[in-house]
């Protein structure tokens, strides 16, 4: 009896899953992420050559892959040749990874802020010179529409960034900024340098809360508390408005108790102070 075919149907899911698959797949992408992989404990660092045997990526593309992560600091290169994996891949994993727990258990403190100033909420944590918005919770018509969840901006330029900054250590500070750092802001009141930065950094810790008064966009205010776990700050909320509608007076004196209680419930949650 001779053997029986496989249903088209069998055939077609065996034989169609992997162009599907396919299909997505940026390779570019895809070689950039094996030449990250390669690295381990026991190899932190490697040279060119020995990364492109490894992952089958030919040199002259391996070259071209090595120099975009350089340009975007997921690697470093030495003096060696040599290419070795840059902090901002620790730095953004481990910023993602916290973030799991936190957001899972901020979410119904951060809710009922929301609902009940019903105003913009967001939490986000520090990610180099950047903060890395973890939650968004927009109730109104903000310049800032096109922030999201994953969203990383300037910490000098936002009260959320501007009360983590001011958590760190001065050496920190220094290492963390650069005159790139204050380059990107496009409000009235952008503060432009380390050293205007300093004295508004030392008013945030003696206070515990931080302010953004259009200095990230025109037409936005921000007030911003701190978030901690058990091994200190690590995280701010802040609550977004809407300048005409909030002078600084109104915000503090309406939306900011809310937010410090909110911040001191979640603070709570996560084992903090």
């Amino acid at each position: 009896m001779p053997p029986q075919k496989a249903s088209s149907k069998s055939a077609g899911s065996a034989d169609g899953a992997a162009p599907a698959k396919r299909a997505y797949q940026v390779e570019a992408l895809a070689k950039g992420l094996r030449l990250l992989g390669v690295f381990s404990e026991q190899r932190p660092s490697m040279k060119l050559s020995d990364m492109a045997a490894e992952t089958g990526v030919p040199l002259p593309t391996a070259f071209r892959m090595a120099a975009t992560l350089v340009t975007e600091g997921f690697l470093e290169q030495l003096h060696d040749g040599s290419y070795r994996p840059a902090p901002k891949v620790l730095t953004l994993g481990f910023a993602a990874l916290r973030g799991l727990d936190m957001v899972q258990l901020a979410e119904g403190p951060l809710r009922r802020l929301a609902d009940a100033t019903g105003e913009t909420v967001n939490m986000g944590v520090l990610s180099d010179d950047r903060v890395l918005y973890l939650v968004r919770l927009r109730n109104t018509d903000l310049v800032t529409a096109n922030i999201q969840v994953g969203s990383r901006l300037p910490a000098v330029s936002t009260s959320m960034g501007k009360l983590l900054l001011s958590g760190l250590p001065d050496a920190d500070l220094e290492e963390r900024l650069t005159d790139a750092s204050f380059a990107g802001a496009a409000g009235p009141n952008a503060i432009r340098s380390i050293d205007d930065l300093r004295p508004v950094l030392a008013e945030i810790r003696e206070r515990g809360w931080a302010v953004q008064d259009e200095e990230l966009a025109h037409g936005l205010r921000s007030v911003a508390g701190p978030v901690y776990d058990a091994g200190g700050l690590a995280a701010a909320v802040n609550i977004a408005v809407p300048a005409r509608e909030f002078p600084v007076p109104r915000l503090l004196d309406e939306l900011r108790p809310r937010l410090l209680e909110t911040c001191r419930e979640i603070s709570a949650l996560l084992g903090g102070r």
